[in-house]
């Protein structure tokens, strides 16, 4: 793992040397709230892509904010994404749609910079992990994966739709030490987006089972063509009837995934205001409830200082964790 971690670093240096000298401050279009653009730090199709856009669309059809562009910078486990939007410094027309992996991949792969140098500007989401298998796979329930897991842990290939440190890679390594295996030994095959390049990995039988969030694969799984074995909620999920929570399993285990919008450090106080006055007039929107309900995503609204407080707490636990699974 160290010397995966040790790769993973050298790539983070290559890529920051070739997005960085190109970091000046987007234009001002004028209008108070046109112009706005959300860095997402993976690529299209993954859980970040999608938060982002529904964010963008659902600005724009409440007239809350004209011209939202959305663009893609992969790398690293999002801490590419992270390095821009800290060089960015005083930006107030950018910001970064992040979440527990960004916290994640920053300690595994030792980033230079942190989420804490940036300006929090709201949490909006919560979302459970879920355990999905294709729909001829063998097992059935959750208690038959964990059997055979047990069995032969390095048989077993879990995929996820995160880099080292994201949330689909610290669930199955959770999950793992919580059932009695040790985390070394479990096989995590990382895919750059759950709806991205994981679907037809998952598909297609290159892993046996994976864990990404639930509105990654709602699609999918109302189709017919995956099945999820649980949901790693505190309650059952009402997008997913019938699955039982990893706890209603027997399974003493709850992981809840969140993203939210972070800013550049260093921007001004109006433009924070404008950030948080915009996330706030969508978050009240019927649009966005409507948008909770179709992703199976948990409303986890909060701004401001509540949110850097909170940022705070995660990263501090984040970096214990990776410690204690000893991923970095």
């Amino acid at each position: 793992m160290r010397g995966r971690t040790r790769a993973l670093s050298g790539t983070v240096a290559l890529l920051l040397s070739l997005v960085l000298g190109g970091c000046g401050a987007w234009p001002d279009t004028g209008a108070a709230d046109d112009g706005l653009r959300i860095l997402v730090p993976n690529t299209a199709g993954g859980g970040y892509d999608t938060t982002a856009r529904t964010v963008a669309r659902v600005l724009e059809e409440t007239g809350t904010a004209s011209d939202v562009q959305v663009f893609n910078l992969p790398g690293a486990g999002g801490t590419v994404g992270l390095q821009r939007t800290v060089n960015e410094r005083g930006n107030g027309r950018l910001a970064l749609q992040m979440g527990l992996g960004v916290l994640g991949a920053s300690h595994v792969v030792h980033a230079r910079v942190t989420v804490r140098q940036t300006t929090p500007i709201a949490r909006l989401i919560e979302e459970p992990e879920a355990v999905v298998v294709r729909k001829d796979s063998p097992y059935r329930t959750v208690e038959d994966l964990v059997t055979a897991w047990r069995t032969g842990p390095r048989r077993v290939r879990v995929g996820g739709g995160s880099s080292l440190g994201g949330p689909d890679h610290l669930f199955p390594m959770e999950l793992a030490r919580t059932v009695g295996i040790a985390p070394r030994q479990v096989r995590y095959v990382a895919y750059d987006g759950g709806g991205g390049d994981l679907l037809p990995a998952l598909l297609d039988g290159r892993v046996d089972f994976a864990t990404s969030g639930i509105g990654e694969f709602l699609d999918q799984i109302q189709a017919g063509q995956l099945r999820v074995l649980a949901v790693t909620s505190d309650r059952p999920v009402a997008a997913l009837p019938g699955v039982p929570t990893l706890k209603a399993s027997g399974i003493d285990l709850v992981f809840h995934n969140w993203r939210g919008i972070v800013a550049p450090p260093g921007i001004s106080p109006e433009d924070r205001k404008r950030w948080i006055r915009a996330l706030t007039a969508l978050h009240s929107s019927r649009q966005w409830k409507a948008e909770l309900t179709r992703h199976g995503w948990t409303d986890a609204f909060i701004t401001g200082g509540a949110f850097g407080a909170y940022l705070e707490r995660q990263d501090a636990a984040v970096a214990d964790l990776v410690t204690r699974l000893a991923l970095d």
